[in-house]
């Protein structure tokens, strides 16, 4: 398996009240193709500002990430939308779904950015709609859906473009136990059918469904090792 990320000495500062303040101080990890992650850590830890340039929404102060073995780093800004839109799914803790739109326009959306035509825009939305178990939601607008079908349809969006990564942070915050333990089901089956999936969590239960846990504090990288995962 190849890798999908690679971070080498990673290090982020921001200026804050006129003191720098140093976020990530020099993190290094390899994830591979087909890898189930979790990320935890407490709050100011440094796992969001992580994520944050995972998903090419930040920049490191000093290092290098390989995405999909694209160095991030030597891409132009105005190309660098076009490589996350192409190269990742996120799926966040509030859906950031289009609240009077159609759930099948919702999963379209990165396809229209893409510039996939309309047919096969379509197409695609449904089969991974399909894929989530919500066929036959397709019209069905935020306000007709539960919270956990919301979220299906969030993971849905994420899945359309084949991304090489889903980025999924709190995916369960917004919702109960039942329910979360449904989603996260269904992403031990995305991962099973090969999908690379990195997940931003505090809770130890829901960081147990993935098969390597990392752990950050003090914007370091404290722990780095495999779960015991239970079918």
């Amino acid at each position: 398996m190849g890798e999908v990320i690679s971070l080498n000495d990673i290090h982020r500062a921001f200026i804050m009240g006129g003191q720098r303040f140093e976020a990530l101080k020099g993190v290094s990890f390899r994830v591979a193709e087909g890898e189930f992650v979790a990320i935890m850590g407490a709050s100011g830890s440094g796992k969001s500002t992580c994520m944050n340039i995972l998903g090419c929404l930040d920049h490191p102060t000093s290092g290098d990430y390989l995405l999909d073995g694209l160095d991030v780093g030597r891409i132009a800004p105005d190309q660098l939308a076009a490589i996350r839109n192409r190269k990742l799914g996120f799926v966040f803790q509030g859906f950031n779904l289009l609240a009077r739109t159609p759930a099948v326009e919702n999963v379209e959306l990165p396809l229209v950015y893409a510039g996939i035509p309309a047919r096969e825009r379509r197409r695609r939305a449904l089969a991974a709609l399909e894929q989530v178990s919500l066929a036959g939601k397709e019209n069905n607008h935020s306000s007709q859906l539960s919270g956990g079908q919301q979220q299906r349809v969030a993971i849905a969006r994420a899945l359309v473009n084949e991304p090489a990564v889903i980025l999924a942070d709190e995916p369960t915050g917004n919702l109960d136990s039942a329910t979360s333990e449904e989603i996260m089901a269904l992403f031990t089956d995305l991962n099973r059918s090969g999908i690379t999936i990195i997940m931003v969590t505090h809770e130890a239960d829901v960081a147990a469904c993935a098969g390597r846990r990392i752990t950050f504090r003090d914007g370091l990288i404290i722990g780095d090792s495999q779960t015991s995962q239970t079918d």
